[in-house]
Formats: C-alpha cells, sequence, structure tokens
C-alpha cells in the first residue's frame, strides 16, 4: 500500500442538521471538493480538493458549511516548519516546481503598517474636504524643466502626459491570466472613475478598443497581440521588464487557457502555451532600452508617454536612473508582495525588496541627480488600501497601481490557486462556465466603488494634513513618521522617527 504523506489544507465541516442536500456545493465547485453520492442521495466533501475559496460557503442557502484549516499537528520545530516538510512532501511526490498564486505571503516586515501620517492641530488649521475642494488630480509623464509663454500662453507644447483624476489605477493582469469579464469589469470602472487599467501582457480584445482613453497597452517580452492598431489604441504604453512577484523571470499561460479569443487577442495559435522568456531578446542595455522606447514613440507618433516597468530589487535606483535617462516618461516598481497568476513559490517569496524602500531609494537617487522632474514614479505591490496610497505619495510616487485588491473587490477570496485555471468566482479562469459568474456590470460597480471609497479616504486625510492638493503631499517625507523601525530603515525610507 502506497501511503500518501500529504494531508489535506483544509476540512470540509458540513452542519448535517441544516444540510439539505440540494447539491448547491456541488454544482460550484471547480475543484469537486463536494461530490454527489447517488446511491444513498447524500453530499460529502472531499477534503484533499478543497482550496478555501468560500463559493460553496458564500453560496450554500442553508449556511450549512464551513471551511477550516485542517488540525494535523506536526511537533514543534523553529526550523523544520510544516510550511517545510508539507512542501517536501509535495515536491516528493511529483518532481516539480512549488507554484503559486498571488504576491508574497510570508511574515517580512510591511513598512507600511511601521509609517504613521502627520495631522493638523493649532497652527495649521486642517481643512474640510466636505466643504473645500480637495485636488486628487494627477498627470504621469515627463514634466519640462521650465515653461516659457508667449501673449498668456504656452509658447510650446508640453510632452504627453496621462490624466488621472485619482491617483490610483488597476495594474497589469492579462487576458488569459483573468477572465475578460474581469478585464472588462476594470475597464468600465476605469473610465467612470477617469483613470486607467492595464492589459498586462496578453494583448487587447476586440471589445476593449472602446475604453482606450482609459487603457495602458503594455509590451512584454512575448510581444503577444501587439501591432499599430495595439499600440495606438491606449493612452499610454508599458514596457514590462520584470515584476514583483517573479523578478528574473517570464511568464507562462497554458495552452489549455488559449481559447478562440486568447488566441485572437494574442496572435498565438489555439492550444499553444504562450511563454514570455526572462528577458526581451532585443534588450541586454540601457541603451537596447532606449531604443525600444524610441521605437514605440515614433510608432505612436510622439503622442504617448512610454512607461518602463521593472521589479523592485537590490539596485533599483541605479536602474530607474537609466530608465529616465533613456528617454522613458514613466518608471513602474513592481514590490515583493505584487500579485500575479502563477509564479515559482521560492522565487515569489524570496526574491525582490519591498515596494517602500525601492520607492524611497529610487525617488531621492532622482532628486540627487536632479532628475526627478524628467519622469514619473508609479508604484506597485502590496497596496491595501487608502492610506497605503497616502504614504506612497508621501515617500515620493505620483501614483499607486493597485491589482490583488481590485480582484478582492471583484470577488477573489485569495484562495492563490489562480495557476490552476478553475477559479470558482469567474475571475482567473477561462472556463466558459466559470467565468459567466462574474457579471461585468456588477464588477465595474464594485471596483468603482472600492477607488470612490478610497478618493474619500485620501481627502480626509489630506485635510487632516492641512494639504487641499495631492501635488503638496508628493514626496514630502515630513509628514511620516517611522514607529518601530531601526536606524537603517528610517534612513533608507527617509523618514524621521515617531516623536522626531
Amino acid at each position: 500500500m502506497k501511503v500518501n504523506y500529504l494531508m489535506p489544507e483544509f476540512l470540509i465541516d458540513r452542519d448535517e442538521q441544516r444540510c439539505t442536500h440540494c447539491r448547491i456545493c456541488v454544482h460550484q465547485c471547480a475543484n469537486e471538493a463536494h461530490l454527489w453520492n447517488d446511491k444513498k442521495k447524500i453530499v460529502y466533501g472531499e477534503d484533499q480538493n478543497c482550496v478555501n475559496c468560500h463559493r460553496c460557503v458564500a453560496t450554500c442557502p442553508t449556511r450549512a458549511l464551513r471551511i477550516r484549516n485542517y488540525p494535523l499537528e506536526y511537533k514543534n520545530n523553529a526550523h523544520w516548519t510544516p510550511h517545510y516538510i508539507k512542501s517536501i512532501f509535495k515536491q516528493a511526490n511529483s518532481g516539480g516546481i512549488l507554484l503559486a498564486g498571488m504576491g508574497c505571503d510570508r511574515p517580512y516586515p510591511v513598512y507600511w503598517d511601521h509609517l504613521l501620517i502627520n495631522a493638523s492641530q493649532v497652527t495649521n488649521p486642517s481643512i474640510d474636504p466636505l466643504r473645500e475642494p480637495m485636488e486628487l488630480k494627477t498627470f504621469l509623464g515627463r514634466k519640462p524643466e521650465k515653461l516659457s509663454f508667449q501673449n498668456g500662453k504656452l509658447a510650446e507644447a508640453l510632452p504627453p502626459q496621462v490624466e488621472l483624476d485619482i491617483p490610483i489605477m488597476f495594474a497589469a493582469m492579462s487576458f488569459g491570466a483573468i477572465s475578460l469579464n474581469a478585464m472588462t469589469s476594470l475597464a468600465m470602472a476605469a473610465k467612470e472613475m477617469g483613470t486607467c487599467y492595464n492589459t498586462g501582457e496578453g494583448g487587447l480584445h476586440s471589445s476593449l478598443y472602446q475604453y482606450g482613453e482609459n487603457t495602458i497597452v503594455q509590451v512584454a517580452s512575448g510581444r503577444f497581440g501587439i501591432d499599430p492598431e495595439y499600440l495606438n489604441a491606449g493612452t499610454a504604453i508599458e514596457i514590462k521588464i520584470g515584476q514583483g512577484a517573479k523578478p528574473g523571470i517570464g511568464g507562462h499561460l497554458p495552452g489549455e487557457k488559449v481559447g478562440m479569443d486568447v488566441s485572437q487577442t494574442r496572435m498565438i495559435p489555439e492550444g499553444s502555451d504562450a511563454i514570455s522568456p526572462a528577458p526581451h531578446h532585443d534588450i541586454y542595455s540601457i541603451e537596447d532600452l532606449r531604443q525600444l522606447i524610441y521605437s514605440l514613440k515614433e510608432a505612436t507618433n510622439y503622442t504617448k508617454p512610454v512607461a518602463v516597468k521593472i521589479a523592485a530589487v537590490h539596485n533599483s535606483a541605479a536602474i530607474a536612473s537609466g530608465i529616465a535617462r533613456a528617454g522613458a516618461d514613466i518608471i513602474v516598481l513592481d514590490g515583493l508582495r505584487g500579485g500575479t497568476g502563477a509564479a515559482p513559490l521560492r522565487t515569489r517569496d524570496s526574491v525582490g525588496i519591498p515596494i517602500e524602500l525601492a520607492l524611497a531609494a529610487v525617488d531621492q537617487r532622482l532628486r540627487n541627480e536632479s532628475i526627478r522632474n524628467e519622469v514619473s514614479l508609479v508604484v506597485a505591490g502590496s497596496i491595501r488600501c487608502s492610506s497605503d496610497v497616502v504614504k506612497a505619495i508621501a515617500l515620493g510616487a505620483d501614483a499607486c497601481y493597485i491589482g490583488t485588491a481590485a480582484l478582492i473587490a471583484l470577488g477573489c477570496h485569495m484562495c492563490q490557486k489562480c495557476y490552476t485555471g478553475k477559479c470558482n468566482w469567474g475571475i482567473a479562469t477561462q472556463n466558459p462556465k466559470l467565468t459567466k459568474r462574474l457579471d461585468p456590470e456588477e464588477g465595474a460597480e464594485r471596483a468603482a466603488n472600492l477607488l470612490r471609497a478610497w478618493s474619500r479616504e485620501i481627502k480626509e486625510m489630506l485635510g487632516g494634513m492641512g494639504i487641499n492638493a495631492l501635488e503638496s503631499l508628493r514626496g514630502n517625507r515630513l509628514m511620516l513618521r517611522g514607529i518601530d523601525l531601526s536606524e537603517r530603515d528610517l534612513a533608507i525610507l527617509g523618514v524621521k522617527a515617531a516623536g522626531e
């Protein structure tokens, strides 16, 4: 008898007194964690298949279901924790790389939680956002060193800018990694809220061209779905060099996710794997990057700002300096906790640095070199709430991307199994039986509501600081204080300790 060393992660707790064996959970679970015994006419659970996505719990009409962590105790060992023991069991069974979805969930310091925001008191009166105007509008793109006027008007045109009503955008998530309904939800919400969403590396579905003014189109190493029409469709172009969840490696969309729509959008054969190589095979230096930046500007007649996205790594500041000098208009920094549909577990959890430290280092380097005005900074990877946005802007960001938070607004329950393609909420899947569970109209309303709520909170915090425009907060680290941080952390972040 072959012994299975792996126990289930979760336990399905079914209240037999409440359960009517209606089989809704059977139909709702794509992982086959709930099964029907036709002989006994009862529903039973297969704990081994449960991923704790909460779909069955949410749809059970009698509230008969609970999902709990499987109650298996290992002997206490500070070094050989259950996480590593289970990981070894899995790899001994499969011989393969461990995959994970979403961002790093290891207990590294979350610096947002160690930064506190200032507030006005007697000498600098606060502002009531309900009675006085508060300006959240943000412009992304290269700014001139000075403005020249003639007869009261600008003498020369400004470089192209992305105009945002709020400093929050939806991060890059490709069609293929997420469903068309999810993409449509984000596009509709971005249009309603006067901001942008990002196509990711999967091209732009034909139904989304109508949202071009709110679309940032991405150029990644696989160059999927890229042609002149695509490049000119969006309001900006983003070159993806790396992402926070898996710095230094490429992407892989399995062939089973490449149906007809994904095939046509990515311009690859139906059913084929979509593999993005780790590097761009035409970029091996800053000079090569400069050539691509200006090729894209030429292709769009210099009407679109070009962004370059990199993962937050140890030498991000030096890299960002080179990117700014190469002609990029926007730099996107994606931190250690940035989400993804699939990444090698060890890479996701061990490579890169937190976005807070990378942002502070990059902003300071660009200021020291007197080129901060030549580029806008957008940060991503671990933005969870409106106060994170405020803190990021005070550290030097112009705007923030949100990905995981946006998906949670659409209904994601963070089971971190995106790579299986069996998302029971219709988000990270191409299965038509599952994708229809996400109504784009409802999804757009929820995503827009999230941005609306955060915007109101940002205005409240700005007013509390006595600031009536976001521009006055940008890079203003005097509005932050650190708590429970080392001297070195404070020095890198460029903030004083609480009480100073």
